[in-house]
């Protein structure tokens, strides 16, 4: 079944497109286990006879001459990340470093069965991977930048070697509504808290309980950071912090993952007084109620779960666990700033990732973004603060800028008369709360003069992710069109 489904998705329109698509997504390539994907797209390179560089670091350049007439256009670098984001349903069995994505259509839609489909970047890839085998696409020069690791750190971008690139134009093909035209993005700063924590024996006349947040939505925790979407590791830290209010102890927390996807699940063990348990339940419903009745709009699969559970061997000591449940609390997550220059543009976020407590240790994860360098500090010391307050050590990794808007961009013109000509409407010009490689690519090649589009994306980072169909062929076409009037070098004769 599975390889009749992929057999249809490659005959999709645009069929170079889907092909590739169809089999770039066989390969395994979870962000930091990337190693097949980078393989992949250097043989491809190689197998066309097209000069192909692998820099120190495992990025991939891929150089195409133009085709006959073009030769004296400006160079277009065309640039997509070959890593994807592992996410998977509770009880979908999926080994994402040793499996392709198993695929499948519906509707208007191309999804996965289960998992995050791999769309982002995915499909920016296998449209530079149809361009670099076409035959009979008019194009200037082409030089196919493929890095890695953009998902958990921008890895390749920060680590491309300098002087490789010829090009003046560079095309991101990893922006997911194929209505805008992305002029700017966020930067953004891992945080992560990590403390330790003393333990003692459950109480006497205790009973365990098992608690589950799940079924929420989820989603980029960039691009859909202003849709206030419910966030496990707080909700979860809700339920706690009532809990230790009524006599309770915690044995362990495990909530979130990836810092880029709002958590979509957590579980906690605690221990509660036998003897008030209705009244514990009763209380506890009430404010599950309540929480259910916040997110019905966001999130109307919420689920919050409580079983029984076998009796712990150790919990938290007391004061311990009431430090952890109010630095979970003060963090802040979600929108911290929206930008005054933008409308509607979220310049400053947080996404409260990861809570993981148990064997002593405890590590909460958070990815700060911001379009201001300062307001990202601003959040990064408000953060720090909370925690540093509980008696947790803050480090920071992984920060990297934003891409400034260029207002006098001669690509973003062409691109906004191709599409009014194309599509009979204006695009979107924006900036994005996403963490694009523009920034870092334009701080090591200041010259460049960098647009971000692609098709219409939904779920991304999540296992609800699905391309649109129709949308896929719209920014085909539209790409296509773009590099037809690519203008000529400046020095040209």
């Amino acid at each position: 079944m599975t390889q009749d489904m992929h057999a249809r998705i490659a005959q999709l329109d645009p069929e170079p497109l889907w092909r590739n698509f169809v089999q770039f997504n066989a390969v395994p390539r979870p962000s930091k286990k990337e190693q097949k994907a980078i393989e992949y797209v250097e043989n491809f390179g190689r197998r066309l006879g097209l000069e192909t560089i692998r820099d120190k670091a495992g990025n991939v350049i891929i150089r195409k001459p133009a085709t006959p007439g073009m030769e004296n256009r400006e160079t277009v670098i065309l640039q997509a990340h070959v890593d994807m984001v592992p996410q998977k349903n509770k009880g979908v069995e999926h080994d994402f470093e040793k499996e392709g994505i198993k695929m499948l259509i519906d509707g208007d839609w191309v999804t996965a069965d289960g998992t995050t489909l791999g769309a982002d970047n995915g499909i920016g890839v296998a449209a530079i991977l149809a361009l670099l085998e076409s035959k009979d696409i008019p194009h200037p020069p082409l030089e196919a930048l493929f890095t890695f690791d953009e998902e958990t750190g921008m890895t390749g971008a920060h680590q491309l070697e300098p002087g490789l690139l010829k090009g003046k134009i560079m095309l991101n093909l990893d922006t997911e509504n194929d209505r805008e035209l992305d002029i700017g993005c966020a930067g953004g700063i891992d945080v992560t808290a990590t403390g330790t924590y003393r333990t003692e024996a459950p109480m006497a006349g205790g009973r365990a309980l098992h608690l589950f947040v799940k079924g929420l939505t989820g989603g980029h925790s960039g691009m859909d950071i202003h849709l206030y979407r419910g966030n496990a590791n707080k909700i979860m830290n809700r339920l706690l912090y009532y809990l230790l209010n009524q006599g309770a102890q915690i044995a362990w927390i495990n909530g979130g993952g990836l810092r880029n996807a709002i958590p979509r699940e957590s579980e906690a063990v605690v221990v509660i007084p036998a003897d008030r348990e209705e009244e514990i339940r009763q209380g506890l419903q009430r404010l599950i109620d309540d929480i259910k009745h916040e997110q019905k709009r966001r999130d109307p699969g919420l689920k919050i779960i409580i079983e029984d559970y076998d009796m712990p061997a150790e919990v938290m000591a007391g004061e311990d666990a009431r430090k952890l449940v109010r630095a979970v609390y003060g963090a802040h997550n979600g929108v911290y700033r929206m930008s005054p220059d933008i409308p509607d543009l979220v310049e400053t976020s947080n996404n409260v990732a990861q809570v993981q407590v148990r064997d002593g240790k405890i590590k909460i994860g958070n990815l700060t973004r911001s379009s201001s360098e300062s307001s990202k500090h601003d959040l990064v010391q408000a953060l720090t603060s909370v925690f540093n307050l509980a008696g947790y050590d803050v480090q920071t990794a992984g920060d990297y800028p934003g891409w400034e808007p260029d207002p006098d961009s001669k690509i973003l013109d062409l691109m906004k008369n191709l599409y009014v000509e194309l599509f009979n409407e204006e695009p979107v010009v924006e900036a994005c709360h996403a963490g694009l490689e523009c920034g870092i690519l334009k701080s090591k090649y200041p010259h460049l003069d960098v647009i971000s589009f692609g098709p219409t994306i939904e779920g991304a980072h999540s296992p609800d992710e699905r391309v649109n169909i129709p949308s896929v062929k719209k920014f085909w076409n539209y790409l296509l069109e773009t590099l037809k009037n690519i203008p000529e070098k400046q020095n040209a004769a």
